[in-house]
Formats: structure tokens, sequence, C-alpha cells
């Protein structure tokens, strides 16, 4: 791939994007190859499959996922937020109190980034190539498996 496809705009740096889950708990489960940056997350969850496990979780196992506003529309069980009308119209009460539900309950998982981000330093200051970010973020997953002791037993 060229240079420019891990380029993000939103970010305004070269970076990757990097898919997780995490359990309830905060701690992460899993994490993908980094992808080029330029690439919304929707589209990396959807191109690996993340999206269609969800909805087969969610279906057949009854295990919603909650999802920042990024991911709407990426099938029946994952809970995003209500984004807020184009008209400037304000929220409806209902979709105010689901969102603040929401935002109450997601907190756990962006504190799965945070641990795996925000412990480690390579991740947030590696000058190595955005290819080989996918590597890092891998080890830090297992390293912080090893710092909560989840290696052997369920986290």
């Amino acid at each position: 791939m060229v240079a420019e496809t891990w380029y993000s705009g939103m970010q305004r740096a070269f970076g990757a994007n990097i898919q997780a889950i995490m359990l309830p708990n905060g701690l992460s489960i899993w994490t993908a190859d980094a992808m080029p940056g330029h690439l919304h997350g929707l589209t990396c969850a959807k191109h690996l499959d993340i999206t269609a496990s969800l909805n087969w979780a969610a279906a057949e196992l009854d295990l919603p996922t909650l999802a920042d506003s990024g991911y709407e529309g990426a099938g029946h069980g994952i809970k995003t937020p209500t984004k807020q009308p184009t008209d400037g119209k304000p929220l409806a009460v209902a979709n105010r109190s689901v969102n603040r539900l929401l935002r109450g309950l997601r907190w756990q998982g962006e504190r799965g980034f945070a641990i795996l981000v925000g412990r480690w330093k390579t991740p947030r200051h590696g000058t190595i190539s955005p290819r080989r970010i996918g590597d890092v973020v891998a080890a830090a997953l297992h390293l912080t498996h090893f710092e909560y002791r989840c290696l052997n037993e369920s986290c």
C-alpha cells in the first residue's frame, strides 16, 4: 500500500485503525491487525467480519454489543447512541435517556483502549511503520493479560 492510505485526515497524522473487542470489565480480549488510518472504523469492522460475528452473537446468544456512534447501521446487535438531528431540533427525552445509559455502560470499553494505549508507551509514541503497529498492540494485549493475570483464567 502507498503511504497515503495510512494518513488519517481525522487525526491529521499517519496512523493505523485498530479494532478491538472488550469484556464487560473493560479488558481487551482481541485486537485485529492494523488497517490503514484513512479507513472508517465501521469499514474495518465489516472487512474483518467483526460486525457479522457480533450480529450473530446478538441473535443467537442474546449478547448485544455497545459501540460509538461511528458504528451506526452496523446491524441488529450493535447498540449505538442516537445522533443529534441535523435540523437543529433537540433529541427526544427517550433518546437522550438511552444515550446517557449507553454512555454509562460504554466507558468500560473505552477503559480497555486506555489500558492498551495508555499503559504502554510504544503504541502512543512508536516511530515504526503503521503496518507494524498491529504487532505492537497485540504484544501490549498479551502483556496486559499477563499483568492482570488473565492468561490461564477467564478475565
